[in-house]
């Protein structure tokens, strides 16, 4: 059966290269919408954290019809920290649609999920967006593109991609220089997109296959099935087969089968080869799961992701402030919260400990943890947080670790400063050249254990301007350990409300994290101590009262602004001995042993 009306596709570019915004405008072009112009900007990103952060996390799919074909599209995370949304979202498409900043060009994440795409046997077209920003060079960037596709080991079909011109923002798109974007529109994307991206081929009367590649939840239909017809036909009310990966066989009803087209689902009767559909019924299934014929069941091989590389310890909140700001705060709802995400999440890996309080969640990066843990934060949970550490792989030629590809781009004048920061680090320098006036692009290979709390130093050593990039490039032997610059702390001992007072003391020691009015407990981290070693002090102290002077009778205190903590910093910033507790109000950071006392003990036990 050949599906001529059907074409699968996914989007994918680097991180603010467009690819969202290209989708907001096939929208309005598509005649989908009554009144294009009430259409919100980058639809597609619904997560509020997506929204704020301006980047995709969730892989997606919706739907646009152009001239009687329908062209269902995935739009797939950016930042390879979310590779196990990418490697999935794959397995539904034929062809892959990459969106490049004409000025940027080809950046490391574009890398990453490009690779995926043509190992999956994709055929891509390539789109060079932003056409109309000052200082597109297409030219150059093509040359590039093409260079990635042959370095990725592009077969002959794929390096004979079609290549557009185009602004999303604008809705124009051409196949030809030079640009000109008076009276264009998307219709040459859309048209190219028809001319060769393959249609769906299959087997209507075989056994039915449809591979489960995405979650979501209905408050009234329950769970719902996300995936692709490869064989066979699918009909609402009709019983199905659930196959899983160690064999095992159990039986559902599939009770409503839904389409897409734009942002709203279309209840259908009946599905076939090539169609992606939302499916009501299956309430167990888990992702990687076939559905199938029950009668002569056919499972497909099941979903193979990539390993975690990096692992925390989450736990119940502990602190002296436990349950004051969250909802959920016992160990209980934390676990199903935990295993409800790993369901879903399939590059998520979550373990119970020791300790029944105590999970180990493992991820792709910190980025892929931090977002888990921000999610949860605004959702009403506490929990107390460890510091990132690398998953380390046992082989007979003894350990390997995760190393990272770190690509920077940097002013001139901060390139001294930085390769001072990656020298103790252990980085090593793989290339060096210019990345535009003034600008230097870098790229090392370095450990992703070293690499943990890199981010912050970096941004402060090119005051902002610096842009930082690292990519997964494999297990390697163990490199032992390099020595981290010691850094102290200020460590409350005192519980109560700091006071302007006492900070006014305590900022001569170092940097503070807290302002006046703050509520602090003993062993709460307050700041960072300008020597290496931890500093106690009392930061709820308050001036005396006597008879010849009141309180304010001083002159006015000045206070430097306090260092505030967002959580991918403390996560970054965290030692061994401390925690992070997360509150939906509150990061704050603590000694893992809150007893000053007991703390002195084990610090001369070790």
């Amino acid at each position: 059966m050949e599906r001529r009306d059907v074409r699968n596709i996914a989007i994918i570019a680097h991180v603010d290269h467009g690819k969202t915004t290209l989708v907001d405008a096939m929208f309005k072009q598509s005649g989908l919408f009554r009144d294009p112009s009430q259409l919100a900007e980058r639809v597609l990103d619904m997560n509020d954290l997506e929204r704020e952060r301006g980047i995709t996390i969730l892989a997606k799919t919706t739907a646009v019809q152009w001239q009687g074909i329908t062209i269902n599209i995935v739009d797939t995370p950016g930042h390879a920290d979310f590779g196990g949304e990418v490697e999935r979202i794959l397995s539904m498409v034929d062809g892959a649609l990459l969106v490049v900043d004409a000025q940027e060009g080809p950046m490391p994440q574009t890398r990453y999920v490009l690779l995926k795409a043509l190992q999956a046997g994709l055929m891509p077209i390539v789109v060079l967006n932003k056409m109309d920003r000052e200082g597109a060079r297409p030219e150059e960037v093509q040359e590039a593109v093409l260079e990635l596709f042959v370095d990725l080991e592009a077969n002959d079909r794929q390096l004979d991609f079609p290549l557009l011109y185009a602004s999303a923002k604008m809705g124009v798109a051409t196949d030809r220089l030079p640009w000109d974007p008076v009276g264009g529109t998307l219709a040459p994307l859309f048209q190219a997109i028809v001319d060769h991206i393959p249609y769906p081929v299959g087997d209507e009367k075989a056994p039915l296959q449809l591979l489960v590649t995405t979650l979501e939840h209905d408050d009234y239909l329950g769970r719902l099935a996300i995936g692709r017809i490869r064989q066979g036909r699918l009909e609402a009310g009709a019983m199905v087969a659930v196959a899983g990966g160690a064999g095992e066989i159990r039986r559902a009803r599939v009770t409503r089968i839904f389409g897409r087209l734009g942002l709203r689902r279309v209840e259908r009767q009946a599905a076939t080869v090539g169609d992606i559909v939302t499916v009501a019924g299956v309430e167990d299934v888990a992702i990687g799961e076939t559905l199938t014929d029950p009668e002569r069941p056919s499972p497909l091989p099941p979903l193979v992701v990539d390993e975690p590389t990096l692992t925390i310890l989450v736990g119940v909140n502990t602190s002296p402030f436990a349950g004051q700001e969250g909802q959920f705060v016992t160990s209980r709802q934390l676990r199903e919260r935990l295993w409800r995400e790993a369901e879903r999440n399939v590059g998520l890996k979550v373990e119970e400990t020791d300790s029944p309080e105590v999970f180990r969640v493992s991820g792709r990066g910190q980025l892929h943890l931090s977002i888990l843990l921000e999610t949860m934060r605004r959702e009403g949970y506490e929990m107390e947080v460890s510091r990132p550490e690398v998953i380390l792989r046992q082989s007979p030629e003894g350990w390997l670790e995760p190393f990272e590809r770190l690509y920077l781009d940097i002013p001139e004048e901060a390139v001294g400063t930085v390769m001072e920061l990656l020298g103790p680090r252990r980085a090593e320098l793989v290339a060096m050249g210019q990345a535009g006036a003034g600008q230097v692009r870098m790229e090392f290979r370095i450990t992703a254990r070293a690499l943990i709390g890199f981010r912050s130093e970096f941004i402060h050593a090119t005051h902002g301007y610096g842009i930082m990039n690292h990519l997964f490039d494999g297990y390697y032997p163990y490199q032992g350990e390099y020595q981290e610059v010691p850094r102290g702390a200020l460590v409350a001992i005192e519980t109560g409300v700091a006071t302007a007072y006492a900070l006014d003391n305590a900022q001569l020691r170092g940097t503070l994290f807290i302002g006046p009015g703050t509520p602090v407990y003993a062993g709460m981290v307050v700041g960072e101590n300008s020597r290496p070693t931890d500093l106690e002090l009392n930061v709820c102290k308050r001036k005396h009262v006597t008879n010849i002077r009141s309180s304010t009778a001083e002159e006015g205190i000045r206070l430097t602004p306090p260092r505030l903590l967002t959580l991918d910093e403390a996560l970054e910033y965290v030692k061994e001995d401390e925690l992070v507790e997360i509150t939906p109000k509150s990061i704050r950071l603590r000694k893992a042993i809150l007893d000053p006392i007991r703390r002195k003990r084990e610090k001369v036990g070790r």
